[in-house]
């Protein structure tokens, strides 16, 4: 299956492909375009749209997109619910504080964005090992 969002990706449409294909979707492929052509090419190939404004798995209600996609497909795991609230954290500003790893992940993803700028698809492949070091740490603090 396809996924579709915003070019130039940083924390929440990085690790969202991370946990699309570790627990949603082990098959997916990911487009990364233009804003104002999301939902264009979201209508056209039939790609799932996220971490777009007014989608379903974007920021709705409070969450941040990794969050809304927990909360659609009902993954319940202990340890993604904390992982969750470190990415949250990374990608929203306004709430940085509300775990301590939330600022380390937040300057890693900005960093891997300094130097791979808009090659979303290697920022994926690059950062994938650092979402499952974090994966593997969670798990381990239950």
């Amino acid at each position: 299956m396809q996924w579709v969002t915003r070019k130039n990706a940083n924390v929440d449409r990085i690790a969202c492909p991370w946990l699309i294909k570790r627990f949603v979707d082990q098959d997916a492929t990911f487009l990364f375009v233009a804003r104002d052509e999301v939902a264009t090419v979201a209508a056209q190939t039939g790609a799932i749209p996220f971490d777009v404004e007014g989608v379903e798995l974007g920021h709705v209600s409070g969450r941040c997109s990794f969050e809304s996609i927990i909360l659609k497909y009902q993954l319940s795991d202990p340890a993604l619910a904390k992982l969750a609230k470190i990415v949250h954290g990374a990608d929203v500003a306004a709430d940085l504080q509300i775990v301590p790893e939330a600022a380390g992940l937040r300057a890693v993803a900005h960093g891997f964005a300094l130097i791979h700028g808009e090659d979303d698809q290697a920022k994926i492949h690059l950062e994938t090992p650092v979402y499952d070091a974090l994966y593997a740490w969670c798990q381990s603090q239950h």
